[in-house]
């Protein structure tokens, strides 16, 4: 039989028309190749003797090897070689793990503060089996012989300067590297060779200690200026959403933009731009989406000017898509919620078991005849629809016992309105005040289940309970 060149998992003959020999395995009813090499017949016996020698590190072998990948506490090289023993590996010897307690005999809080991927180095190798672990601590010709910089790609050079070992002669890029003695292959003029520059057992400096305790975002690697300048213009990758370039939002003018609120699942960012274009100049629509790129039910609209943000809300808030309405408000009310209304001056009353009908007129002329009044609030919830309760803000202080027993038990509209003093939200007002008297949300005998609800909601604020928000499910 002609000899021929395989490579593994290829198919050199059905199983039963050989035996199989080295080299060779069997899988799903055929004899596949396990190595790069030439098959030979011999003896009704079908082998593969291989191309070069098949190698098996062993513990107390030195490798050769290039960092791959790095975990905060771990990482992986690929094993190039293995000195003194020339071959071939197999497929469960091509990577050795490391750990970052391996690396320098010194505390190291992540790997990447060692070594970078890239990064050849030389190390020693501790196991085999049931994977290969590699160690760089235990001698001096263990570490890294060759490393590039991250921004520019130039050789790093060795140079100890207070934290840092290594230097780029290009960008001036200053970092650490748990070095081999003969890193650069021999031409770091030092007595000990460069393991001398690891600073072994040596505590870390302040600027090295700045960097660690900014985490990531201070070991961040940012690649070198853009330097061609053959007269292109240079554009930057813009985000859906992102009002400026090179990734910088710009912060829209008061009242141009729009927060959209319940939209249909099916609706997107163009079909909402669709809807919007009509009402002026946008400088940006979205909608936003999960992780999973399913619509959250709200997005945003940005207009180059106010008065087209004015006309998109009075024409579309309400508006129905698909059987939804939606709601359409500037987004900025959202911080202007956030700041506290200062409440009117004056001694505040409390007024109950009004007809959804009443209006605030109505409730100053009742007050009005008794006390000087500051200012009439209606309590509303969703949609401006009164809850049956309100306040009145009077002048003199000392008027709100006479205005309780003139007004209390009064009608509107034929319902018997309660009038109180309401409690001061610094506690001062209700029982043990002045008069003596117990302020809405103490005296509850006599009140029906509406007014109730009522005092509670004013109790907390006019405001009702947030759920508690729930972590997300993966």
């Amino acid at each position: 039989m002609t000899a021929s060149l395989v490579t593994p998992g290829s198919i050199i003959a059905k199983e039963g028309e050989h035996e199989h020999g080295e080299g060779t395995a069997v899988a799903e009813g055929n004899i596949v190749s396990t190595v790069v090499g030439y098959v030979h017949v011999g003896g009704g016996t079908i082998s593969v003797n291989p191309s070069k020698a098949i190698v098996e590190p062993s513990v107390g072998d030195t490798v050769l090897c290039e960092v791959v990948k790095l975990n905060e506490k771990n990482g992986e090289a690929m094993i190039l070689c293995v000195e003194g023993k020339p071959g071939s590996l197999q497929p469960q010897h091509l990577y050795g793990q490391f750990f970052v307690t391996g690396l320098v005999d010194r505390f190291m809080h992540q790997t990447s503060d060692a070594l970078r991927r890239r990064d050849v180095c030389r190390a020693l190798v501790k196991e085999v089996e049931p994977v290969v672990r590699l160690d760089f601590r235990e001698r001096d010709d263990c570490g890294v012989l060759h490393a590039l910089c991250p921004p520019c790609g130039d050789t790093l050079q060795p140079e100890l300067d207070g934290d840092w070992n290594v230097k780029c002669p290009t960008c001036g890029y200053q970092a650490y590297r748990a070095l081999a003695d003969n890193y650069g292959a021999g031409w770091a003029e030092l007595d000990q060779g460069a393991s001398v520059l690891n600073n072994a057992g040596k505590r870390w400096g302040a600027a090295a200690e700045a960097m660690f305790a900014k985490g990531p975002a201070g070991r961040a690697t940012f690649i070198a200026a853009d330097v061609r300048e053959d007269g292109r213009e240079r554009t930057y990758f813009r985000f859906e959403g992102q009002g400026g370039g090179g990734g910088r939002q710009q912060r829209a003018a008061p009242g141009t933009r729009l927060f959209v609120g319940g939209l249909p699942r099916e609706v997107g960012t163009e079909e909402l731009r669709e809807l919007f274009k009509a009402h002026g100049d946008m400088t940006d629509c979205i909608v936003l989406t999960d992780d999973a790129g399913v619509n959250r039910g709200f997005g945003f609209v940005t207009y180059a000017e106010k008065s087209m943000a004015d006309a998109a809300i009075k024409a579309l808030d309400g508006h129905r898509i698909n059987g939804r309405r939606i709601g359409v408000r500037d987004a900025d009310d959202d911080k202007k919620k956030d700041s506290k209304k200062k409440e009117p001056q004056g001694l505040k009353l409390y007024i109950g078991n009004l007809p959804f009908s009443a209006t605030a007129e109505q409730l100053q002329a009742l007050v009005a005849a008794h006390a000087t009044v500051n200012e009439v609030v209606l309590a509303t919830g969703p949609g401006d629809k009164p809850k049956g309760f309100g306040f009145v803000f009077i002048a003199e202080n000392d008027k709100g016992e006479a205005v309780v027993a003139a007004l209390n038990q009064t009608e509107i509209d034929g319902r018997k309105i309660k009038v109180d003093i309401a409690n001061a939200k610094d506690g001062k007002g209700g029982k043990g005040s002045k008069g003596g008297r117990s302020g809405p949300s103490d005296n509850t005998d006599g009140k029906s289940a509406r007014e109730l609800q009522a005092l509670r909601e004013e109790a907390e604020g006019g405001k009702k309970r947030r759920r508690r928000s729930r972590p997300k499910k993966d």
